[in-house]
């Protein structure tokens, strides 16, 4: 990869470069190239990205400057620092990235994994809402897969989920629920497709016939109706979900920094 100029000259003249709208801080333009690198494939999940000092040397930057980048990538999930071994690619296979987009916890007892029921697991042509909102072409191929979430026998999460077909290839309901760890961790490991980050709508409905059959409640029981829309690298959307939570012995958890 080549080396960016050397931050002399691009800090030669800080006040021009600011004026213009396609100026970036150094760091952001390091930042910009590591994440490059990670979408590529370079550095897959798990695996040890190069020293400061060597990568600085590869961008031809200070190593504060890629520091201040990999501290920014870090607080994103990104990289995950390990103290005195160096700094990782992140896993959806780490305990504390496991469960960072599953909210919901129990009003009594410990937060913890749920058991998984895949119902199916089907192609088809994308809907033209899920074809907007995955960025894809009319009628082009998706997943659409269907799931529940239990605890302790009962179920309290009706998922569907949508994913577009061609980085999914080869994925079917067995296969789901034949891996033993989180569903993003299966995404990451065997079709390299990782969640960077995820926005989410919330909003109060009531159960309508079949998801009330699937949830064990009453017809009109309020449930909390929480859509997602997963991003991978570079801001891609690559996983639409539509989940029904039974909140009558849970609560939707979020923490605000």
């Amino acid at each position: 990869m080549p080396a960016l100029p050397a931050p002399d000259s691009m800090d030669a003249a800080p006040a021009a470069a600011s004026a213009g709208p396609a100026f970036s801080p150094l760091y952001r333009q390091i930042k910009a190239l590591l994440v490059k690198s990670l979408n590529s494939g370079e550095w897959k999940p798990g695996e040890l990205i190069p020293s400061e000092q060597e990568l600085a040397s590869r961008f031809g930057v200070s190593q504060g400057t890629v520091r201040k980048a990999i501290d920014e990538m870090a607080m994103e999930n990104l990289l995950t620092r390990r103290q005195g071994r160096g700094t990782f690619v992140a896993t959806h296979a780490e305990q504390n990235i496991q469960y960072r987009f599953l909210r919901l916890a129990p009003d009594k007892g410990p937060a913890s994994g749920m058991a998984r029921h895949f119902m199916d697991c089907r192609r088809m042509r994308a809907p033209a809402e899920v074809a907007r909102a995955l960025e894809l072409k009319p009628g082009d191929s998706v997943l659409q897969i269907h799931r529940t979430l239990s605890r302790m026998g009962r179920p309290v999460v009706l998922d569907e989920i949508w994913l577009p077909a061609t980085p999914f290839k080869g994925l079917t309901a067995d296969r789901l629920a034949q891996y033993a760890g989180p569903m993003y961790g299966l995404f990451e490991t065997e079709f390299g497709v990782r969640m960077i980050r995820a926005e989410e709508k919330i909003r109060a409905v009531a159960a309508d016939a079949r998801t009330a059959e699937i949830l064990q409640v009453a017809v009109g029981a309020p449930l909390l109706n929480v859509e997602r829309l997963s991003h991978t690298y570079h801001d891609k959307p690559v996983e639409l979900r539509r989940g029904w939570y039974d909140t009558s012995t849970h609560y939707y958890r979020n923490e605000l920094n």
